[in-house]
């Protein structure tokens, strides 16, 4: 009985210093924060399920790994669902988001610098944007990146350099944000 104690209170320890940054991951990934909570939710059940097994190795990793997998399964019945339309709105704050140094007196500045961002990305493929993701904001290496997505090093290499293309011509982030990006 004691540890099933020990075991809830590891696990709910994990969620609530982590699932922030895998909310944040997912809503990067997906560019939905409803379907990005759906997402982390579903694959901490899943980790919840194998607690004993995955604590003591990395279990961000493996719950990162789940929530990719679970996006995946998404995107593959998207056609049956519904579908989100309009454009993207402001990242969450609680997702932990990191504003630029230059936001950091008045965080409402950074409003549409994120925005921007957000409708940026969501001009790439699927593949592109999970590859961006994966590599600059969860700093993974081409490889970690290849493993995680089960594609060949030399498809996240390709992959990352036409999504850079495509951000670098984004007119989203032309302008006034084009400067800060460097």
């Amino acid at each position: 009985m004691q540890r099933a104690v020990s075991r809830d209170e590891d696990f709910t320890a994990f969620v609530l210093a982590r699932s922030a940054r895998l909310v944040h991951f997912a809503r990067m990934l997906c560019g939905d924060a409803g379907l990005a909570e759906d997402l982390v939710q579903t694959a901490l059940e899943k980790a919840y399920l194998r607690w004993d097994r995955i604590e003591l190795g990395d279990p961000f990793a493996y719950v990162r790994q789940a929530v990719v997998n679970q996006h995946l399964s998404w995107v593959r019945r998207r056609l049956w669902r519904e579908r989100p339309s309009g454009s993207p709105t402001e990242l969450d704050e609680q997702a932990g988001y990191a504003l630029p140094l230059q936001y950091a007196d008045d965080p409402s500045a950074g409003v549409g610098h994120r925005i921007a961002i957000a409708e940026a990305l969501a001009t790439l493929t699927r593949r592109e944007r999970a590859v961006v993701v994966l590599r600059f904001v969860e700093d993974l290496t081409e490889a970690q990146t290849a493993a995680t997505l089960g594609i060949a090093v030399g498809t996240v290499k390709s992959a990352n350099a036409r999504a850079l293309q495509k951000l670098r011509a984004a007119p989203e982030l032309s302008g006034s944000y084009a400067g800060e990006q460097s």
